[in-house]
């Protein structure tokens, strides 16, 4: 599994806000350490260096995902 970053925040409209090592590609699968699935990316904005991903969850409370590192 690589890296892609870690959650910072979840937005108003509750995606998971990562800080991203590289950008990803839209439509990748997210997972956490134990390889359970956690999201898609739905989008990557930001500056090209370290983007800004946004991922929509697909787990009951996103925000325990915060601080944590999620990889593809």
């Amino acid at each position: 599994m690589k890296e892609i970053g870690k959650p910072i925040h979840i937005s108003r409209t509750g995606l998971l806000i990562l800080k991203a090592l590289k950008a990803p590609r839209i439509g990748l699968r997210i997972f956490d350490k134990r390889s359970n699935f956690v999201g898609t990316v739905i989008d990557v904005f930001g500056p090209v260096p370290t983007p800004y991903v946004s991922v929509k969850p697909r787990v009951r409370q996103p925000e325990k995902l915060i601080g944590c590192m999620l990889y593809e």
